[in-house]
This record gives structure tokens, sequence and C-alpha cells, in this order.
């Protein structure tokens, strides 16, 4: 079977993927070794620990594989530049030098930095391909996905020319059918509303879904009459008139402002209940568009199986009301859906598309619950502590029995074990934990723990045959990509004012049985854990259910605003240090935090990082 090496980079959430045949070995995101949020630079260590993981060199891979075609994307820009001669020039003047000194020879960019790396000369390399954006991200879902056949629909910013791509998938292949393409995007469109609610773009996404159900979509026809036109099939095209990232530095024109009534939320500035309302108006258009375009998509291929990938199929709004739809029987995403997953795509595009390797579906998925990254044994985490003025406790095999107790006292914990996740959530490996019976479990853990907005939702993750009863969510959601309702017969009554209540005023009424997962429109952002996937999880999560009869816990990832998620035990005690966080368990070792050093806690909280 071929080794192959996938790679994503150069412009946000760099990684490294490596598949042996249809076998995935590892994945991780530059990021997490760099400690840079979203780190766009070539993920040298992402593929040192890709290859190291399983006592590879480069000169033992069949072929390595980026994830994009960088002339086809410098053609974009070059004609878009021309097409808007003379507005375009200040952006064509601050992006041609990155250009023509590195990313118009990106192959041998590529093939200097792995030689450099391995100490080889680039002759020695393995064969270096170059697969397309969108056909990474369909190959990323569809052949990990569970299904012989399936419709497959990609929503992004922007490929090299693509925004919107649908596929068939089929066996070991996969068929283009259409793409819309740039500037007309739908990624686009919702990034423009998160700069211009005062969040960051490629960044402050998820932060502008978390704000819509605190507003009423009352710009719906606003958006629609004046800023994208939307077909009965789902196909779509902007009014360039309102948006300046064709040419610009900033995502929307005056005349954009001039529609709203005002410029640009400042960044770090008090939210309106005007943000509110615009960030429920855009989610509202932005899921009419999905399922319009699934239900043309699903129509077309003649099966009611759909896979999703690409930066805007991890609206996991969307994908929830998607799942309601009955055109559709099955439903799967990549869970490392936006770039960092087009290293794994292109990597199984060439086993499957290249080579012609058969391939062979796995239940639920070829995934292996994310838990891709770097894994630290119990002597490594024992090394490491012995490193450390720490004071810790060796608990072994009862770890989950005593983490469980400290998260009934609504102690908050930082859980780190097994291998790292690939993608952006925390999936169990890397996770913050906190009481959901809790009031003020939220407000806590969002400005003591993660020092970030008081009105971002935390995600439940539930033991997968209790999901239903608790949520209305009949299908698993291993990978927390699907929001759902709180159970009827877990919510409390609301007093006779609670729609009339600003929108944050809202974060103080008690709404459901599991008050620090229930976001103030009833819903939850919902991880179904299963036995088979995450033993360990699973049995913290069922001794908690022990002790309290609530099977479910908090799970936030394991870091602060601006910082990514944890890799090492290092990078966990530092985190741990630097919060209110009462609790670390790394591995079988636990550590209180009123036992530690102070002097150590000050040197920890001392360390900054940029907000996202």
């Amino acid at each position: 079977m071929p080794k192959v090496l996938g790679i994503s980079g150069f412009y946000h959430d760099s990684a490294a993927a490596l598949v042996d045949g249809e076998n995935i070995l590892a994945a991780a995101q530059e990021e997490r070794f760099t400690r840079k949020k979203h780190d766009p630079q070539f993920p040298t260590n992402a593929i040192e620990f890709c290859l190291e993981s399983q006592g590879l060199k480069v000169t033992d891979l069949d072929a390595v594989v980026f994830y994009d075609k960088p002339f086809l994307t410098f053609e974009r820009l070059l004609e878009t530049y021309l097409s808007y001669v003379p507005v375009g020039f200040p952006s064509f003047i601050k992006a041609m030098p990155v250009w023509i000194q590195e990313k118009l020879f990106l192959k041998s960019v590529i093939k200097k930095k792995l030689a450099k790396h391995s100490n080889l000369k680039t002759s020695e390399l393995p064969e270096l391909l170059f697969n397309e954006h969108h056909r990474s991200h369909a190959a990323s879902t569809f052949f990990t996905s569970p299904y012989e056949k399936s419709a497959v629909l990609c929503l992004d910013g922007v490929g090299e020319w693509a925004t919107t791509s649908a596929w068939l998938g089929e066996g070991n292949q996969l068929k283009d059918l259409w793409q819309i393409n740039f500037p007309h995007s739908l990624g686009l469109l919702y990034s423009a509303f998160t700069y211009y609610c005062g969040f960051k773009v490629n960044s402050g996404e998820y932060k502008l879904m978390g704000l819509a159900p605190y507003g009423n979509p009352k710009y719906v026809d606003t958006i629609k009459e004046n800023l994208i036109d939307i077909k009965d099939d789902g196909s779509f095209r902007l009014n360039l008139s309102f948006f300046n990232f064709m040419v610009g530095l900033r995502m929307t024109s005056k005349k954009f402002h001039k529609l709203f009534n005002r410029e640009p939320r400042p960044a770090e500035s008090q939210v309106t209940q005007f943000d509110m309302d615009l960030a429920a108006s855009i989610q509202v258009v932005t899921e009419e568009i999905v399922i319009k375009l699934a239900r043309t998509i699903t129509k077309e291929t003649g099966t009611k199986n759909l896979c999703l990938a690409g930066g805007v199929a991890l609206n996991c709004v969307a994908n929830g009301k998607l799942l309601k739809e009955d055109f559709l029987d099955g439903l799967y995403i990549q869970p490392a859906a936006g770039d960092a997953g087009g290293a794994l795509g292109a990597a199984l595009s060439y086993v499957y598309e290249y080579k012609k390797i058969p391939r062979t579906l796995k239940t639920p998925d070829n995934m292996k619950g994310a838990y891709l990254g770097p894994a630290f044994k119990s002597e490594d985490v024992e090394h490491f502590l012995k490193t450390t003025p720490a004071k810790y406790h060796h608990i072994g095999e009862d770890i989950c029995k005593e983490t469980a107790k400290h998260l009934a006292s609504e102690k908050v914990v930082g859980w780190f074990q097994g291998a790292m996740e690939f993608g952006p959530r925390a999936l169990g490996n890397r996770s913050i934990l906190g009481d959901p019976r809790s009031s003020e479990m939220q407000k806590t853990m969002n400005l003591k723990i993660k020092y970030r907005e008081s009105f971002r939702p935390f995600a439940p993750s539930i033991l997968k045959e209790k999901t239903s009863e608790f949520f209305d969510l009949k299908d698993e959601s291993p990978y927390m990509l699907l929001v759902a309702p709180v159970a009827e017969s877990k919510r409390e009554s609301l007093p006779d004012n609670y729609d009339e209540l600003f929108g944050l005023e809202k974060l103080n009424t008690k709404r459901s049985q599991i008050p620090a997962i229930t976001h103030v429109d009833f819903s939850a952002r919902v991880q179904s854990v299963s036995k088979d996937t995450n033993p360990r999880y699973y049995e913290l999560i069922s001794e908690f259910n022990a002790i309290t009869g609530c099977p479910l816990v908090v799970n936030t990832s394991f870091n602060v605003r601006g910082e990514p998620i944890v890799c090492t035990p290092e990078d966990a005690y530092r985190c741990f240090l630097a919060t209110e966080m009462d609790t670390l368990v790394l591995g079988d070792y636990l550590l209180k935090k009123e036992e530690q050093s102070q002097e150590e806690i000050d040197k920890a909280k001392k360390r900054k990082f940029a907000l996202d």
C-alpha cells in the first residue's frame, strides 16, 4: 500500500497527514506545535510528528501531495486585480511580493523545506504532486465516510477559483459535477458579517454563530434584497458593490456600512443587540442556502447520503437543521472540515483516485474518532512532572472515579489523555470539563478559565446511548458538529418576559436541568461519546453519571482565548497554572491548584496570546 504524506499550508491552518493505503496513521495542525493559532507556515513540526510517530523517514514515502494548486490561485488573483484596476492596486502591491518570492514557486519551496528537514538532496525526495483545493476537501469527507455512494458538497471562502462545489462520490472515485466560482462565496459572505460585527475573519466565524441565538433575524430580507440573489436550487450571486474583499484590505464596502447605517464594530468593544440581530439574520440566510444546495445535489445524484467539507461545514447550527430534512438518510461531516483537513484529503485522493486502491467501508467512519495527533505515555508524563515544582498525585486506574468526584463538586478540570484530536474541536482528550448542572459554570468557564466573551456557549459530551434522552437528536454526533434542541423534558419554565429580555440578560435565566450547556435558544452543540472510540472519556462520564445521575459533562477545548489547543503535558500544565482551573489530570496523574506554587502560577500568568 502506498505511504503518502498530505500537507496544507501558506494560507491558514497548516497541517500534515500520513496515510498507508486507506489506513490513516497520523494527522495534526502546525499550530499545536508552534503555539501560533491558525499558523499558516510550512508544517515542519506536523510533518515531523507524522513520520516519527510511525518510525518513518521521508524516503519511505511513495508521494507527498499538496492540497492546493498555487498557479490556479495566482491566476485568480491576477485576473481579479486586473478586473478592478486601479481600485485593487494597493492590495496588488501588498500581495505580489509574497507570491513572486514564495508562493508562485511553491513546488521548489516545498522540496527545499522537505530536503532540509530530512538532510537530503531534492533529487532524493519522493514524488511531489498537487491536488485541487476543493477536490482535497471532497476527498477528505467522502473517503472517510461510511458511504459507498454519496453526494458531496464543499463550501468555503475560496479555493483556487471554487467557493462551492458539488461532487458524486462512488467507490474510490469522485466525479466533479459543478461549482460556483469566486467572488461569489457563501463563506466570504459569512466572513463579511464576521468582520462587520467586530470579529476576526478566518477565526471568529464561530463567535458569530454563537451570537446568533441572542438576536432576532430581522435583517434577512435586507440581506436577500441587497447583498445576495438566491435561486431555488441554492445557487447564488453576491452584489459585489457591497463588498471589498475582491481587491481591498477590508471585507465590506462603504455601501455595506451605509445599508446598515453603521461602521464595523471595533474589535473588543461592547456587543450590541444590533450585532446579535445581524448574526441571527446571516445565520438564517446561510441555513437556507445550505439546505437548498443539499436538496439540489442529492436530487441530481439520486442518493440520500450527503458528505460535507470546507469551512462552512463547521457551521454546526446549519448542520443540525440539515439533519432534520426528509430528503436525507445519511449526513457525514469531516471533523477537520477546514484547510487542515485538506492535507488528509490530498493524501487520500492520491491513494484512491490516482493509485486506484480499492476502498473498504468502515463504520462509523475512517477517522478513528479524529484522535490522530501526538500521544504521551504515563512515563512521559511522570518524567515531565519531575522536571517541574508541581505537586501531583499518581491515582492510577481510579483516575476516572477520582476526577468525577471533582467534577461533581463543581470544580473545573483540565483533562489531558491519549492522542490529540485532529481538527478544531476538543473531543475529550484535550478538554476542559465542568458540571453541566451548575448555573454558574458557563460564566465561570468563559470569564475565569477561557478569558473570552461571556456570550459564548459550551458543548456537552454525553454517553452515546443517553443522547436522545437529553437532546432531540437520533443520530450520533461524535465530532461535535451538530446542534440539537435540549429535550422538552429537561427544560425549565421560563419567566413571562423571557423573549423581551436584552440578548445577554437571557444568560441569567435558568433554562434547563443542564443550564451550563443550554444556549439561550435551548440548543446545544452535542458530542456523543462512544465506549469503542474513547473508552477512558466514556468511563469518566459514566463515573460522573453514577455520582450525579447526569450522563454528560461540559466540554470545551483545553486552551485560553488566542491560544491553540494544548498539545503536550507542558502546554497543559502551563494553561492550568495561568487560569482559575481547579484540577489538572494528565493521564493517571492529578494536580490540585491549591497545592501549586504561587510563584509558578504568577510566572505562567505572564504569558499572553494575541486575541482571536
